[in-house]
């Protein structure tokens, strides 16, 4: 059971007396959260603490998924690629089976509350069939500031039709007919993930990942597409490597999109004629090895060249790491330059910053200490129960 108190030893002094006064005022209010699913990264990682959190307050806090067939799954992809700048095509019968999809969903769902958070895109249209009474707020979790034409020609009707937005970042939203709000993201420190583990454990998960301790790590986890750049991270540290007895662990999933199975066998490639090269596969639930990783990694690299939010960067500080990302997504907004680690825009600024950090091992001491504070104030799911409970008073008084 997940309890606000045992959140007292990691949140910011006094943060958790401020949640247990805010409850005060929501206590009894129905606010329920409208997602595409329970599992995965993103909104679904967050809400599997924040809506127990909730609960635990008092709060009458619910979370209904959308369900659907292939085609409306696949259609919600499409409009959500779409929506993030990525070309796609989205027929018309494709919409209004969605729109369908989400008619019959309708039916099925419990959509009175004080509070509605309707969560990116699939379940978005379910706003035509809200209650006479309550708010409807979207959170848009991804960045949509450049959407292709038609997808935003479909969807902007429905977002209108909400009471506000809520984008992870200013940049990342569009003008809309409805007032907007910015909430950061966050990380559980109690999570698997995140949790602490001592060195004996950390060991023992590398082993098994077959990856040796024995010299300085350099540690990309993500996607092996051309969005994280691990090509990019590999060229990196071959200008590192010249003067520095590193290793690089590249560790993430493939996703089994043709580009990214492109980019994980060169990879391999690379890995079998270096074996200062790691490659590991990821499966969807290795929140224990991502813990592991970062913790036994000197410096993380999170070296993107497209982000939304992402966390990555946030997961790495908390384990007391310098991070060294790309000037992209929320990247630049977790990493504080200079103070946590350093945000660059090149194969060139990211080598020089590692060899900069592998010259000064009292930098990335400090460096990782400030990452932990950092987030520890502005990226701990406390602060993000704070928004959340915020968002409940100012819109359902």
């Amino acid at each position: 059971m997940i309890r606000i108190e045992d959140y007292r030893r990691v949140a910011p002094p006094g943060v958790v007396d401020i949640i247990l006064t805010l409850a005060e005022r929501v206590r009894g209010r129905r606010f329920l959260h409208l997602s595409g699913g329970r599992f995965g990264s993103g909104p679904a990682e967050i809400l599997q603490t924040l809506v127990p959190m909730m609960s635990d307050l008092g709060i009458d806090a619910a979370w209904e998924i959308t369900g659907g067939d292939p085609g409306f799954y696949v259609t919600a992809a499409t409009l959500q690629a779409a929506l993030r700048g990525s070309e796609r095509v989205l027929t018309d019968e494709a919409l209004d089976h969605f729109i369908e999809m989400n008619r019959v969903n309708a039916k099925k769902l419990a959509l009175d509350a004080d509070l509605v958070l309707v969560h990116d895109v699939q379940p978005a249209t379910l706003v035509e069939h809200r209650a006479a009474r309550g708010r409807w707020v979207w959170a848009c979790h991804f960045d949509a500031s450049r959407p292709q034409r038609r997808a935003w020609t479909f969807f902007r009707p429905f977002i209108n039709q909400y009471d506000a937005a809520v984008f992870a970042l200013p940049s990342f939203s569009r003008r809309l007919g409805v007032p907007k709000y910015v909430i950061h993201p966050s990380i559980d420190p109690l999570s698997e993930k995140n949790r602490e583990l001592a060195p004996r454990e950390v060991a023992t998960i590398l082993r098994v990942l077959s990856i040796p301790q024995d010299k300085p790590l350099l540690v990309q986890i993500g996607a092996f597409t051309a969005a994280e750049d691990p090509l990019g991270v590999v060229n990196a540290y071959r200008l590192v490597k010249k003067h520095h007895d590193v290793r690089l662990v590249l560790a993430g999933t493939s996703g089994g999109e043709p580009d990214s199975l492109e980019i994980l066998g060169e990879l391999r490639e690379t890995a079998q004629a270096d074996p200062d090269v790691v490659v590991r596969e990821l499966p969807p639930d290795a929140a224990l090895q991502i813990n592991a990783l970062q913790r036994a990694a000197t410096i993380v690299l999170q070296k993107s060249v497209r982000e939304s939010f992402g966390l990555g960067a946030a997961e790495a500080m908390w384990k007391g790491k310098p991070v060294i990302g790309g000037f992209v997504g929320g990247l630049p907004q977790q990493i504080v330059y200079d103070v946590t680690g350093y945000v660059v825009s090149s194969v060139e600024g990211a080598a020089f910053r590692l060899r900069h950090l592998l010259n000064a091992p009292e930098l990335i001491a400090r460096m990782g200490a400030a990452g932990r504070e950092h987030v520890r104030r502005s990226f701990l799911i406390t602060r993000h129960l704070v928004d959340y409970m915020a968002l409940l008073i100012h819109l359902t008084p």
